[in-house]
């Protein structure tokens, strides 16, 4: 064959090392990252004598109320009509949600009771009222 010349061979890249590398990744993330948790809006709870640990923190949405009446529901501000719809879609989502209240002690009961009718709407039924035990 006249005019055909072969073709140099192309060096292929070492994949014996990529399985190190990989598991050097998964570890480095899996020590460096952070699962972010509900912080809410700063809230002074009250504090009390008698109060119930609740166990397990997986079925819990959290509610802030401050004295300035903001309300957070999962790190974003809202009126009592978007609380309504807010936690009506976690209860039909997970029927076993439990609402944490946590209301800062020289809140006003007005905007408490406008968030507790806004629950009663929502038709959530298991609320927990936040302490600190003194």
């Amino acid at each position: 064959m006249i005019g055909s010349k072969k073709k140099p061979e192309q060096g292929k890249i070492s994949t014996a090392s990529m399985p190190d590398i990989i598991f050097m990744l998964l570890i480095f993330f899996m020590v460096s990252t952070v699962f972010r948790e509900y912080r809410g809006i700063p809230v002074k709870i009250p504090s009390t004598v008698n109060a119930q640990k609740i166990e397990g923190k997986r079925n819990i949405a959290y509610c802030y109320i401050d004295v300035s009446e903001r309300i957070s529901v999962d790190d974003k501000l809202m009126t009592p009509k978007e609380v309504t719809s807010i936690m009506y879609l976690k209860r039909t989502s997970n029927p076993r949600v439990v609402i944490s209240m946590k209301i800062d002690e020289n809140c006003k009961n007005d905007i408490v009771d406008k968030v507790q009718r806004a629950l009663q709407e929502a038709d959530a039924r298991r609320i927990v009222y936040a302490t600190k035990t003194r």
